[in-house]
């Protein structure tokens, strides 16, 4: 006799047929295998449904919800909502007091020309005499702009006792460089601030100063500029480190072979630290975390504020603040997926909104400072 069945009293299956138990039988072990292959396209159907989550999830990235780019959002991307307009046009309405630029103070005027009506517009009569308060119209412009060509001559004399022959030397505030500290200074402000090229630099002198100049100078001009800032540089950084809080980033940036050091030409990366009081910028060809603590450097003990990019997972969690733009936009990205992810990403915008509202009222001096912490700890929690 067959075992019966779970659940099944051994008297009642003794009294069943033969035939009967072997059709019980095969209908249970049909109905174990019917339910393992409905776990398996269960798991199966989970892992698809995540999958497809994912991609969605990837072509609904935006610049609201990553870090793209906005000029990556594409021309179908459609930005959120903004508020309706008052249905007014562009720009000022009547009666609304002009935003041009105030009349500079008179002894910013190189020059006045005064103009004096000379006669009656209506009915022709000579005029003479002065407007106490008359209507004033500047105009800025520039002036010729010509190079300044200043030759030194050192002239060698005979001495009329010993015969010796004696140079005249430069003066120390004379460079022996055939261009002067300004024009290396806007060579060098072409390259860094305004990063132009070495042909575009060579076009700008020659057609705004008439000057000509080799890319060779140019290099070189910027070489003795870059050794001149290494102090100040140094000093501007030990200023950075000891700040309370240093916002990092890091992005590409062409780096040339100025200095010898990058002769493949790699494609280098900026490097920014910014601070309350100074702001540094630094040129590199790595982007690891040994150029991130290089940046920062061993003695640094205050807050950083940056992305999530690994290379500043060295520092500790109560030394660390992840940049609110990037969570907000993190959190969007939750609430725009299905299912419970959305409510629970709607959720903690809201506490984020929350949270700023109650700093902003804190930077306007409506409340003081313990203030917004004992508002955020009173606030019944939404998730």
């Amino acid at each position: 006799m067959s075992t019966p069945p779970a659940g099944t009293p051994a008297a009642v299956w003794s009294s069943w047929p033969a035939g009967a138990q072997q059709l019980i039988l095969a209908q249970q072990e049909e109905i174990q295998d019917l339910r393992r292959e409905n776990d398996g396209l269960h798991l199966q159907l989970t892992a698809l449904a995540t999958e497809l989550a994912s991609l969605r999830e990837r072509i609904g990235r935006s610049s609201r919800n990553s870090s793209k780019p906005p000029s990556s959002d594409g021309p179908g991307f459609k930005p959120p909502e903004r508020r309706k307009g008052s249905g007014c046009k562009r720009g000022g309405q009547p009666g609304h007091p002009g935003s041009g630029p105030e009349p500079l103070p008179i002894e910013r005027v190189d020059e006045v020309v005064e103009h004096h009506p000379e006669a009656c517009r209506r009915c022709g009569t000579l005029l003479d005499g002065e407007d106490p308060n008359p209507l004033r119209q500047q105009v800025i412009e520039i002036p010729p702009i010509k190079p300044l060509v200043i030759e030194h001559r050192r002239h060698r004399l005979m001495c009329p006792c010993c015969s010796t022959s004696t140079c005249a030397s430069l003066p120390a505030d004379v460079e022996d460089s055939p261009y002067g500290p300004r024009l290396s200074a806007l060579v060098g402000l072409l390259g860094s601030a305004f990063p132009l090229s070495f042909s575009k630099t060579q076009a700008l002198l020659h057609q705004l100063l008439g000057v000509e100049i080799s890319r060779g100078a140019i290099a070189t001009i910027r070489q003795r500029l870059s050794a001149a800032l290494d102090q100040p540089m140094a000093e501007a950084l030990d200023v950075a480190r000891a700040q309370p809080v240093a916002y990092v980033d890091e992005t590409g940036a062409p780096t040339g072979n100025a200095d010898g050091n990058n002769p493949t030409g790699k494609r280098g990366w900026q490097w920014v630290m910014v601070t309350a009081v100074v702001t540094v910028f630094i040129q590199g060809l790595s982007r690891s975390t040994a150029a991130a603590m290089e940046l920062l450097g061993d003695a640094f003990g205050g807050i950083v504020v940056s992305d999530r990019f690994s290379v500043y997972n060295h520092l500790p969690l109560e030394r660390r603040q992840i940049c609110w733009a990037h969570v907000i936009r993190d959190l969007t990205a939750i609430a725009e997926r299905p299912g419970a992810s959305a409510e629970f990403g709607a959720e903690l915008l809201e506490l984020q909104r929350q949270l700023f509202a109650h700093w902003h009222r804190y930077k306007e001096g409506a409340i003081d400072w313990p203030q917004p912490a004992t508002s955020l700890r009173a606030d019944p929690p939404v998730v």
